[in-house]
């Protein structure tokens, strides 16, 4: 025999609507405590007892979700604690499979992924530099290469890397150029057919 409606009403457990306060007890067991009727409260326990931060809304059941909703918070990622865009748990979970230490710490994952997040950011903030110099809306691998390598520090971080698609930098080294004098004595030898 399965139990009616109210019985179910009395079985459940009723949510606890206002905070604790500073001693442990709630301002709901201080009334329930007191002889009188429940409504009537005194100022003196009004006094002692910490008020609601906000008025209460529907009441929550158990059977709304409202015992699992009072104690659950929204989950907060590491990323947005750490105040990062990239996956911090991502890079921990990809530090630990890669085995190159037997045990990683959290902070490892944080720090890893800030230094990635800020070396993107640079890349990025120059390469869109030299897209905005060529008159471009969207950067290409040109791009890329030439913002890397017109800063020094990253020509040296990205010394041995190849980028796709990229080409070279445009650079005529000194030693092919020639002075106009030396230039004009070169003409003059080919068109009388003696050396200079």
């Amino acid at each position: 025999m399965s139990p009616t409606k109210a019985q179910t009403k009395k079985m459940m457990p009723q949510a606890n609507l206002y905070p604790s306060d500073q001693r442990g007890g709630s301002v709901s067991s201080a009334l329930r405590s007191r002889s009188k009727s429940p409504a009537v409260v005194t100022t003196k326990e009004m006094a002692t007892n910490a008020a609601p931060s906000k008025p209460p809304g529907r009441l929550q059941t158990a059977r709304s979700g409202g015992a699992k909703a009072m104690s659950a918070a929204k989950p907060i990622s590491k990323s947005a604690r750490a105040g990062l865009q990239f996956p911090i748990g991502r890079i921990i979970t990809m530090l630990r499979r890669g085995r190159y230490a037997k045990r990683i710490s959290v902070g490892a994952g944080v720090y890893l992924a800030g230094v990635l997040e800020y070396m993107a950011a640079e890349v990025l903030e120059l390469a869109g530099n030299e897209a905005k110099y060529s008159k471009k809306m969207r950067i290409i691998p040109r791009h890329v290469q030439l913002a890397i390598r017109q800063d020094e520090e990253l020509t040296k971080l990205l010394a041995n890397v190849t980028i796709a698609q990229g080409g070279v930098i445009p650079m005529i080294h000194n030693a092919l150029l020639q002075d106009k004098k030396k230039s004009k004595a070169l003409m003059l030898s080919d068109v009388n057919g003696t050396p200079f």
